[in-house]
This record gives structure tokens, sequence and C-alpha cells, in this order.
């Protein structure tokens, strides 16, 4: 049987053994949540990812969880990262091409701006590797997910806190980042205490300078805090021997200068003397992306260096990435020879395979500079590290650093003339005294279970504005938006990942906005994307915030190819060439307008039908190359559920559930105002077709959901409905059920019953799929008709009227496009054992939206969601709904015979009403 050593070689060249501290990491047969503090270029990536690929997909241990989640500090890490986690799965043959089957193959997915995501969340079942930026994970994990579509929240919430390893990888640059990544394993850990999770959560934090100290800020994480003392792997002194330790040193300098160009003087006369990049380039490190902006330019002005034809580069994170492609040319590992100056910010602190001999660094906080110093001799031999101290006095002129953190920097600096890996080492375990200023961490927030708690509801205000969890991501003005460049002017725009510029949000307030106003500046095209009515409208201050995508037209400028975001550049943006991706359904296009509520018709053809649905309130996507009843579709969804819930080897109770709810998820889909939606000479003469080809749709929303000429139900929501026919069927054949009535049946005996309230005393026996409702108890109910209200992520935890329901001039009062009194028709329902009942239509009521208890459904809707979160937890609440998406996505791109259309059951059903 294969080892660990020998997988190991395997899938890294065939000629690498692990260090002894890859071997130990992998060693612990549970997983659980671990620190891992190793030097810098000691392997820290390859031995995390062997780890878990030996244990997870190797020995298929399912006590480790099948996603791995790689969060970086910043976009280069993640396209490294990326490429030889990659690089590694397919040199054992192991690595998923997106196309074939997923089984015993290993899916790898970035998660960035820009709209063309990965489908990860099509495959729960299936072993995964996630890698992100914190802003992208994070915002994930608190069900507000950065440049992600609005009804995805909840799938992505529940795949990343349950059954996923966090590797929160370079932690020392994530700041409050940090923080948060350390609450939510506290509170996962707890709602794991309480066996409200199904599957294990872990988190492993990875740094070079990582302290015990940083995880001791929250009452919350004291119990975690614990594990993580027993599970803290780092290089012991007496290991400090061989390659990487003794054959390399690093003579440190501190020089003193006044200004960046003084600084540029000397280092074009290093970069001579180092015999112009002989074995090597020379990399010049700066704190901000100003500073390195100008430090290019003097560079690029002095004369010595234009002399000698030395090639300047700039790098920081203010590139888009078809522009930073360019970057793996010259931050290749084979660089000697090459007469070259790289230029950078703190992009290049963490994980950027790259050795340099020579290294002139701006001074930084401790926890960076050693980052930094592992860019220099990185492979080994000998190197010279210049730090460069411009004497600040006041945080104003160090910032983003306090003076504080460059003083206690500049302090260790002064104890030290080589900066080798073995020295620095030496240098905490001698003067521990130092260490509480070297790696001060105070976070600016905390994030409570209160507020995490709060977050599962993910329905926006009348205005579509959301809880801001910024400031649970990145402290100060670094959270970022971002931007694309586009001509505004032509009807397809959505932004590819290539696309995506990364800008300070405060910074792009200032760059696009008038001084201390709202409104956009004259002459500046710049949008934002609404929800609730699916299109571009014109930024403005207050809705750039973080997270947000903002489309702005090329002819504004603001972005150059050699420097970057560049908010003085008045130039024209070269755009950037992407690949037209033909949309599979003709939605409206995503062009922007002046006006709040006229919609283009024109055709979508950069965005996937299932981005372009769950952007949107006012969608539903899906749509198959042919005719499909609901019965059929319903029951093929129940068929996916079945499969994935086998391999997460979920519970009967549970996986019974879901699959239920995937016989009835689409029943709200026969309602007329869905079914008059589509249209084509070929459509068959039945009132439950569930899915139709892209012709039958209308080319604009402004044709869809009409029950009369005379009634628009805009906004309309299916699965709404159907989660209200549930009701019905209580209702109708047990009224004092546990889920209804039944607790509080004698004490509403006196309130009155008219209306809905009125019970059918000829009804007929319960069908087959109605006896299995309501079989179930109180909280089963309650999920089912959860998981069938919430399968699209648009209405969940509340039932409230949307702005689309006042745009009417019908009186009756609507939710999402339903009123009091619509009825379903008689309609087929699948069964367990695969075949089709009939069951009766139903009656549809508003009354679970009510507050309190109502005397003809019990408890309000909010209600019984609340209490699910309570029981189940939001991880594992969001983990099921997230199955149930997953099943209905998979099941709607099959192409399959619908025997009910074939065998014509069902063609004279009644066509219910309102």
């Amino acid at each position: 049987m294969k080892n660990f050593d020998t997988f190991f070689a395997d899938l890294h060249d065939g000629q690498i053994k692990p260090y002894k501290w890859q071997r130990d990491l992998a060693t612990p047969e549970e997983c659980g949540n671990r620190l891992i503090r190793i030097p810098t270029g000691f392997g820290k990536t390859l031995g995390v990812f062997t780890s878990w690929a030996w244990h997870r997909v190797d020995q298929q241990d399912d006590a480790w969880p099948r996603r791995l989640v790689w969060c970086l500090p910043m976009r280069t890490l993640v396209e490294q990262t990326t490429r030889e986690i990659c690089k590694s799965l397919d040199k054992i043959g192991l690595l998923w091409n997106g196309k074939d089957s997923h089984d015993g193959k290993v899916g790898v997915h970035t998660l960035m701006g820009g709209t063309a995501q990965d489908r990860y969340y099509l495959y729960p079942e299936a072993d995964s590797v996630l890698i992100g930026t914190q802003d992208m994970l994070l915002s994930r994990s608190l069900n507000r997910g950065y440049a992600s579509p609005r009804a995805r929240w909840p799938v992505e919430f529940g795949l990343l806190n349950q059954d996923a390893l966090w590797v929160m990888d370079e932690v020392q640059l994530m700041d409050v980042g940090l923080a948060t990544s350390i609450q939510l394993q506290a509170f996962r850990r707890s709602d794991q205490q309480e066996k409200k999770m199904r599957l294990p959560c872990f988190t492993w934090w990875m740094s070079a300078t990582l302290q015990p100290d940083w995880f001791t800020k929250s009452p919350d994480a004291k119990d975690l805090v614990g594990d993580l003392h027993k599970n803290t792997f780092q290089i012991a002194p007496k290991d400090r021997d061989g390659h990487l330790w003794t054959d390399v040193s690093k003579q440190l300098t501190v020089q003193r200068f006044t200004k960046i160009k003084e600084l540029a003087n000397d280092v074009s006369k290093y970069h001579v003397d180092a015999g112009h990049g002989r074995d090597g380039p020379t990399l010049v490190v700066l704190n901000t992306v100003a500073r390195a902006t100008e430090m290019y330019y003097a560079l690029r002005s002095n004369h010595a260096l234009k002399e000698s034809g030395t090639d300047i580069r700039l790098i920081h994170s203010r590139f888009r990435p078809a522009d930073r492609k360019s970057w793996l040319e010259f931050l290749s590992r084979d660089m000697k020879g090459k007469n070259r100056v790289i230029v950078s910010t703190q992009v290049i602190e963490a994980g950027v395979d790259i050795s340099v001999p020579l290294l002139i660094s701006d001074l930084a906080p401790w926890p960076s500079l050693v980052q930094r110093l592992g860019r220099c001799a990185r492979r080994g031999g000998c190197g010279r590290v210049v730090i460069a101290d411009f004497g600040y006095t006041d945080d104003k002129k160090s910032a983003p650093y306090t003076i504080n953190d460059l003083d206690s920097a500049l302090e260790a600096c002064d104890l030290l003339n080589d900066v080798s890996p073995l020295h620095l080492e030496q240098l905490e375990d001698e003067h521990t005294s130092l260490l509480p200023r070297l790696y001060r961490y105070e976070p600016s927030n905390l994030l409570l279970r209160n507020e995490l708690d709060e977050l599962f509801d993910t329905a926006a205000d009348l205005s579509g504005a959301d809880i801001d969890i910024s400031r649970f991501i990145r402290s100060g003005d670094e959270r970022d938006v971002h931007v694309f460049w586009a001509d505004a002017h032509t009807p397809d725009i959505k932004p590819n990942h290539n696309e995506i510029c990364n800008v300070p949000f405060l910074k792009a307030q200032d760059w696009l906005c008038k001084p201390n106003q709202n409104y956009l500046k004259p002459g500046v095209q710049a949008y934002v994307w609404s929800w609730l009515d699916r299109g571009w409208y014109p930024a403005t201050r207050k809705n750039i915030y973080p997270g947000q995508t903002i489309l702005v037209d090329s002819e504004v400028g603001g972005y150059d190819d050699e420097t970057g975001w560049n908010p003085e550049s008045k130039n024209p943006v070269k755009l950037v060439q992407t690949d037209i991706v033909k949309n599979s359904t003709n939605r409206d296009c995503w062009k922007p307008r002046e006006d709040h509520y006229e919609l283009s018709t024109r055709i979508t053809k950069t965005f996937v039908t299932e981005d372009h649905a769950d952007a949107a309130e006012e969608d539903d996507a899906g749509s198959i190359s042919d005719w499909q009843t609901i019965a059929v579709h319903c029951l093929e969804v129940s068929k996916e559920i079945g499969n994935i819930a086998s391999l997460l080897k979920m519970s009967h109770t549970e996986s019974n559930v879901l699959r239920m709810a995937g016989r009835w998820h689409d029943i709200g889909k026969s309602h007329e105002a869905f079914q008059n939606s589509l249209k084509a000479s070929d459509r068959p003469k039945r009132n439950d077709i569930a899915k139709g080809p892209d012709r039958a749709w209308p080319c604009s929303t402004n044709s869809l959901y009409y029950v009369s000429r005379t009634d628009h139900r805009r906004g309309f929501r299916h699965e709404l409905a159907g989660a209200m026919a549930l009701f019905s069927i209580l209702r109708r054949h047990s009224p004092d059920h546990d889920a209804l009535l039944g607790p509080w049946g004698e004490w509403l005996d006196t309130l009155a019953t008219d209306g809905y309230g009125e019970l059918d005393q000829n009804v007929d026996a319960p069908t087959i799929p109605e006896q299995e409702v309501i079989a179930l108890n109180a909280m089963d109910f309650d999920l089912l008709a959860y998981l069938v209200c919430s399968h699209h992520g648009k209405v969940r935890m509340t039932w409230h009227a949307s702005p689309l329901d006042y745009r009417t001039d019908n009186p009756r009062p609507s939710i999402r496009g339903i009123r009091e009194g619509d009825k379903l028709p008689s309609l087929y329902i699948p069964t367990t054992n695969d075949t089709f009942c009939l069951v009766p239509g139903m009656p549809l009521t508003l009354s679970p939206s009510e507050m309190g208890l109502h005397p003809h459904t019990g408890r309000s809707w909010t209600e019984r969601v609340l209490n699910l979160v309570s029981q189940k937890g939001p991880f594992t609440l969001a983990w099921l709904e997230a199955i149930i998406r997953a099943a209905d996505r998979r099941a709607s791109s099959k192409a399959v015979a619908d025997k009910l259309l074939v065998e014509g059951m069902g063609q004279n059903t009644d066509t219910g009403g309102t």
C-alpha cells in the first residue's frame, strides 16, 4: 500500500522528499484545527495540500472534509496557488476537467472578482479545492458573497461552513479577517458540540510569523485556543539544520532616507554594483501603491539605469488579471542574468516564489519584513538586504502602518546583522520580551454570534441595501470595490474575471463622484448593478461600497497598462479582449440605463443562465432544449438528491425530507402566472409545464407572469406558491396537525374561521403524496416547506412584498406576485416508487406572512424559520439548501424523456384560478 512519502513524491515531480514537518503534519489521523508556523521557503503550500490530499483523496477518509478552502490575503497569491495545486493533481491524473464525471477527481476552483465563476456549488458531495482572497471567501462565509449573485449567497454560505477545511494562509496580512476566521471557527465548534453540524468544518492558520497570542482576543475562542495549543506545528530548534538553515546568509543594512528619489538613486547604485542582475534581479518593496508608483517613475528616469538598458517592472494589487499575466515571465524562478529591477508593494510579501540576491525594502512592521526577507536568497546562498528608514514621526505619514510598529521592527533590525531563517528564529528565541511589540494584534472589529445569525436572512430592504460586513473582512480604506471598464453604450455588458481591477472603495468614491457630494462628476459614466430591477444604474457615492462591482465607461480613464489603476489618468482605457460566452436564454441585457423601470430587450451574450437568474429577483433559470412537466422534473431532482445524500451519508430522516422537497419543489410553477409565461406554437396544452426551450420564454421580463391582460404579477416567485400549497394540504386534511393549529387548537377555537379557514367537509381522502406530508412531524414539515420555498435563494426567511408588488394597479395586496385566494390546479406529483399521483388543486393564502399566531395556519413563517435556525443551526440549514439547489440545477441540465407528455397524462386537469 502506498505510504505518505510515496504519495508526496508522486504529487511533486517524483524527486522531492517531504521535510520532517510536512510528514508530521500528515501523521495525525484526525483533521482538527491547527496552527502552522513554518519559515518562508520551507514548502508550506506543498505540505498542507499534500496532507489534505493524502487523507481525503488518496485514503478516502470521510473524517476529513471534502472541500479544501484556501484563503489568501491577495489575488496574486490566488493565481500562484491555483497553478501549483492544479499542476500537482494533474501529475497523478486526479484533476477534474470540469466536463467529464467528477467521480474520483478533484475540482480546483478560484473565487475572484468577476461574474464567470466556477460551479463548485453544483457538486457538494465531490472533493474540491476552492482558492480565493479573504474578500471573496470570508464574505461568502458570512452569507454576503462579494461579486457573487445574491441568490447564491446561502448556497456558498452552507458549503463553506460545513464539510470544509479552511486554510488561512499568510494570516499576518489579514488584519481583521484573521479575527473573523477565528470567530467563525469558534461558532462552528460550538454548533458541532451541540450536534447541529452534520459534517465537520475545521481551520488551519498558517504563517511564518504566526503567534498563538493572536487567538486570545475573544472569549468565544477560549476552548478553540486550548485545542490549538495542542495542535501547533513548527520546526523545533534541534531540527534547524541542513538545507536553508546553515547554507544561507543575508547581510542586513539599515539606511536613513528622506525622499523616494534619494532611495531610487541608491537602488540604481546597488543594482549596478550587483552586476546588473548577474545573479538575479533587484527587488524593491514599498509600503503603498502610491510610493511604489513614484519609485517606478524615479527609476525609469534614472540615467544609469537608462544607459544600461535595465528593465523596470511595477507590480501591485491594483492591476487587472489580464495585465498580471505578463508577471509570470519576470517573476519566474530562473532569473539569473536578467538586468531587471522589480518594484512592488506588499503583494510580493507572501507566497510569491522568487529568489533575488538584492532586496531593498521600506521599513515595515516585523511580520511584513520577515515575509519580504523570505524573497531574498530564498533557495540558499548569499544575499543582501537594505532596509530604508524614512524616519516618520506620525501615523499619518507612516500609513498604512503605525509608528509603534515601525519602531519595534527597527529595534529588531538593530539586533541583527544577518536575517537568514536561522538567525530570525534565534532572535525570537532569545528576545521573548520583544515579541508582544513585534507581533502586536488588536482587531478593530469582532464578529459576534448574534451578528452572524442575523446575516442568515439574505433579503434586501426595499431599496436593495444590505447589512455591511466589510468591517469583518478588512480594516480601513483597503476594502475594495471591483471595477471594470467597457463601452457603456454596448448592450452586452457583464465583467469577465480578467477585466476586474480591485480599487479601495473610499478612493473609488473620490475618483468618480463630486467632492463631498453623492453624485458623479460631470462627464463620468459609472454604474452599479441592481438586484431588484436587474439592471445597471448610475453609481453614487452611497452605492459605491465594499464588494460592489462597478462598470466604468472606458472613456472616463482611470487605468494605465504600466501602472495599473490610476485615478489621474484621463486616457481611454484599453479594453480586455475576452471570449464571448453565449447565454442559453434570451433575457434582458445588462445594458446601463438612466430610467429605473424600463428594461431593454436585447440578448445577453456574456452571462450564463444560472448567474443571470441568481443576480436578479425576477428571473427563473434552468431552461432546457425541450418541454418537461413539473412531475418529471421533480422526480429527477429527487433522484439527484438521493444520490448526493447517499454519498454524503446523510441520516435517513433528513435525506427523506430532502427527497420529498425535491418531489414538491416546483409545484408552484403550475400557477397561471408561470404557465402563461411559456409560449410557443408547440407548447403542450396542459397546466403543469416546468421547463421549456429558449424560444418559449419572452424576451423581456415585462412579458413575464401575466395572469390576464390586466393582471400582471411582477416579481412572481413560484417557490413561494409551492410552500403555500403545502400549508393547504394540512389545512384540508389535518387542521389540528402539530405543524398547524394542533398545539393551540383549543385556544383558537374561539376565533373566527371565515374565508380560507372554512373547511371543506366533502374532501376526498388524501393522496399518497399528501399522506407523506401529513405524516411529518412539525419540525420536518417546517423544513420541507422551507426547502421548497428557498430552493432558488430568493424567498427564504421572510414573506413580504417586494417593490415589484407595488408596481401594479390592482388594489389587492400581493407577496412576490401571489394574492390571497389564488389556487394551484390539480397536477401530478411523483411518489417514492417513481410513479405519479394526481393531487387535487390547492388554494393559497398569505396568512403565514402575518406576525403571531394565525387562526388558520398557526405560527408565522418567520417564527418557523427562526426555530429551524435555532434547532439545526444556520450552517446546516444553508447546507441543506445547497444540496437541493445543486440537485435542481443538475437535473435541469439533463435531457430526460417525459413520460407524462408521451402518454398524455394530465392533459385535461383543471386550470386553477385566482
